[in-house]
């Protein structure tokens, strides 16, 4: 089986700068990560090609750098990877994310299954799994947390809920959005960063995967950011002291005030 999994670069969650003229975040010269819950995707993918027999590739798309998650992901295990790069992707949102992955896994052999952590680190949307699943029009099961049987005609899966979970059963190829729940990430072996350090990372552009200039970037987002900014810091609280009586009652009279105030 043919097993994708899609990773993203994103920043160190303790160094996220905002561009004030773009409003996007400012990715260059900043230390990154692969996204923590990609990691989860990139060991469940190895897992199913240790239990299916296969080959499992990483795609990213992101600035040269980028390239840097794929060979982490190699020296996990995974047998190659693709760098989806081109200054025509820059400001994309989830749309034209999910159109530019889908139209890269067009270019593969056609995959058995197609892996996303459940969310990116720096947009929290959760939406270009289930964006890929709609441009490639294949079934999808978001939040995934445990896969009971998968065959290569069939996958059974548990998806977590708030309350619970729910078993889904549904026809392959699928594409999956996994949480943390669903495994433990390895850590790479001194066999596999060797070999990361050697691999050949296939590059592609906007041309390489026959993608329309007008559905990228900044042009090709139907998503538009007016502003960003850093909220200011919360100005500090009102300590209330004294006998808990007296203190119960200042405190219904001050947001007796508040109230007051707020509809005049």
């Amino acid at each position: 089986m043919h097993i994708v999994v899609c990773i993203k670069q994103v920043p160190d969650t303790h160094d996220v700068k905002l561009d004030p003229v773009h409003n996007t975040l400012m990715r260059e010269g900043v230390e990154a990560i692969v996204n923590p819950f990609d990691m989860y995707a990139i060991e469940e993918a190895i897992r199913l090609r240790e239990q299916l027999g296969g080959t499992v590739t990483a795609i990213t798309m992101g600035p040269p750098q980028a390239e840097a998650v794929l060979r982490e992901a190699i020296s996990m295990g995974v047998d190659k990877g693709i760098l989806v790069s081109d200054v025509a992707f820059a400001g994309s949102d989830t749309w034209a994310t999910s159109y530019t992955l889908a139209q890269t896994i067009r270019k593969l052999e056609t995959p058995g299954i197609i892996l996303f952590g459940k969310q990116a680190a720096d947009g929290d949307t959760a939406q270009v799994g289930p964006g890929v699943a709609a441009q490639l029009d294949l079934p999808q099961i978001t939040y995934v947390r445990k896969i009971e049987e998968i065959s290569e005609t069939r996958i059974v899966a548990e998806r977590l809920l708030e309350t619970g979970y729910e078993v889904i059963e549904s026809s392959m190829p699928c594409i999956l959005s996994v949480v943390k729940e669903i495994n433990e990430p390895r850590l790479p072996s001194l066999k596999g960063k060797m070999a990361a350090r050697k691999a050949e990372i296939t590059k592609w552009s906007a041309e390489d995967i026959g993608a329309e200039h007008s559905s990228l970037g900044l042009h090709g987002s139907p998503t538009k950011v007016v502003k960003v900014f850093t909220p200011p810091p919360r100005a500090g609280g009102e300590i209330l002291s004294g006998e808990p009586h007296e203190v119960a009652k200042e405190l219904v009279e001050k947001l007796k005030d508040i109230l007051i105030e707020c509809a005049s």
